[in-house]
């Protein structure tokens, strides 16, 4: 009986592998090959129709920022071995077309790309968005490149950290 009962699993087992295999792979969506150019999205032109702020907190931090350290390095400009303190304003940029994050935010600093919200983040900040009603609106807020200075002999990275009312 024990025999009969097993050989019954193991044949069904095998019919229900044999289904899944034969049905096929789910379908995915192809990623962009990469090009040897990394992906910046377009900045739109035009005015920021709002400018967030917190009240000089700067308590959000920029993510994703390890392939910008060079652009945040030539903003933060010269301090020598103290830490950067270059402040600018910062532009957030809806960034619907970026393959890894769909609700992506992009933030550019003088015209040029110095990271993302961090996902959880940029959920929050499209939420804002659509709650003001301009849902893929440019915005602003003032923002400060720190970092760069000497520990231990070595130079800290580069962060961004924005004016904006924090995501929690």
């Amino acid at each position: 009986m024990n025999y009969l009962l097993a050989l019954v699993i193991i044949i069904v087992t095998a019919l229900v592998v044999r289904a899944i295999i034969k049905s096929g792979p789910v379908r995915t969506v192809d990623l962009p090959k990469p090009s040897g150019v990394a992906y910046v999205p377009p900045l739109p032109e035009g005015a920021p129709v709002l400018h967030w702020s917190d009240g000089a907190r700067y308590m959000v931090e920029v993510v994703n920022e390890s392939r910008y350290q060079g652009t945040l390095k030539e903003l933060a400009g010269a301090h020598g071995d103290a830490a950067a303190d270059a402040r600018y304003t910062a532009l957030l940029v809806a960034d619907d077309r970026n393959a890894y994050e769909d609700k992506a935010v992009a933030v550019f600093l003088d015209g040029r790309m110095a990271g993302y919200l961090a996902p959880k983040d940029a959920l929050r900040f499209r939420q804002r968005l659509a709650q003001k009603e301009i849902p893929a609106a440019l915005t602003s807020c003032d923002a400060i490149v720190r970092g760069g200075g000497i520990w231990q002999g070595k130079h800290l990275a580069y962060v961004v950290v924005l004016d904006i009312e924090p995501f929690e």
